[in-house]
């Protein structure tokens, strides 16, 4: 019995010392390395200021230190052409830019960017993709690709001509020499345009020297902003689309690697860099026609301009034969179209 109690009482002794020390001794803390991102944005740092940076300086405030993402601009780590085979090889984690342009190996990639007459309006690309099915397709056809996730689409500005020489009349277009993205350029060649691939922070020096005759890459906004207003004279109204289609999309390991709180928070922040470009491009293609110092404003006569209409009709039915889900895409292109030229002004004029 004696051996028993001596037993209890050195336990009981034995416990409140561990317990003690536990309370008195400092909580050793092993604090998780923050997640690192790497994202690349196919927009310069002049433009980048208002498409991208706002929100990944949201981010990476309200993530706390738990991920962290580094915001490059165009060409900082590689060549805009070579985005999408960066990110799913993990050279870099994440990117924003259109399909087109960084030459996505899927067939909606002709999509991306500026495809000719496939939207009128700014508002017309959240639309297409939440209520008329293009979010599913665009999840679909990068759900075939290995290791790249296509996260989601928004608008960015109409695509005008800015020029050095007046566009006055359709056939001033033959023989100019413009950047702009491979879809747009591959229509607009049907008009005498030559599309010119140059990297992004080359085009003022080329509009300068005469090796560009000016761009067909944005509207009058971007102009000013990104320095193509300085070494253009002019702006043609007239727009060949009424908003870029951009998307954010990350290497799909990585993506799968953030906890599920922090790609909320990112799917939220991707939500406000949408929005603030809504109202950004629609106020400054406004005020920049009228209260522009810089670019002296041109329209073309309405019978060439529906020229150039009839021909991106016919550029549809070209695209819709390239793949089943082309001919999905344009179907949805034509019956939303369709809709807005019943439901009249303020969604179709004309």
């Amino acid at each position: 019995m004696t051996n028993r109690r001596d037993f209890i009482k050195k336990a009981g002794v034995a416990s409140a010392v561990v317990g003690a020390a536990s309370l008195s001794a400092p909580a050793i803390v092993r604090a998780q390395a923050p997640i690192k991102w790497r994202l690349q944005t196919y927009a310069g740092a002049a433009l980048g200021e208002y498409v991208i940076k706002s929100s990944i300086d949201k981010f990476n405030e309200v993530a706390d230190g738990q991920m962290e993402i580094e915001l490059y601009y165009a060409d900082q780590l590689v060549p805009t052409g070579e985005l999408f085979r960066a990110m799913q090889n993990g050279v870099i984690d994440a990117v924003q830019s259109d399909d087109d342009s960084m030459a996505a190996p899927v067939d909606v990639s002709v999509f991306g960017g500026y495809f000719p007459f496939g939207t009128r309006y700014s508002l017309d690309v959240p639309v297409l993709f939440e209520q008329y099915g293009l979010k599913e397709i665009w999840q679909e056809a990068y759900g075939e690709v290995e290791n790249v996730t296509w996260l989601s689409a928004g608008s960015w500005d109409p695509c005008h001509f800015a020029t050095k020489q007046p566009i006055n009349t359709l056939d001033d277009l033959k023989g100019k020499r413009v950047y702009t993205f491979p879809t747009a350029g591959r229509f607009m060649s049907r008009f005498g345009v030559v599309p010119v691939t140059l990297p992004y922070e080359d085009v003022p020096v080329a509009i300068q020297t005469g090796e560009l005759d000016g761009v067909c890459w944005s509207g009058i906004t971007e102009d000013y902003t990104v320095g193509w207003a300085d070494v253009c004279d002019y702006f043609l109204t007239n727009n060949i689309s009424g908003a870029w289609i951009g998307s954010y999309f990350a290497n799909t390991e990585k993506w799968n690697a953030v906890p599920a709180h922090l790609q909320t928070l990112f799917k939220l922040c991707m939500d406000s860099s949408h929005y603030h470009r809504q109202w950004w491009y629609w106020g400054g293609e406004a005020d920049l026609r009228v209260n522009g110092s810089k670019l002296k404003l041109t329209t073309l006569p309405d019978a060439d301009w529906k020229k150039v209409e009839d021909a991106a009709h016919e550029f549809w039915d070209e695209v819709a034969q390239e793949s089943e889900r082309s001919a999905k895409i344009v179907k949805i292109l034509r019956d939303y179209s369709a809709l807005m030229q019943k439901a009249g002004p303020p969604y179709r004029y004309g």
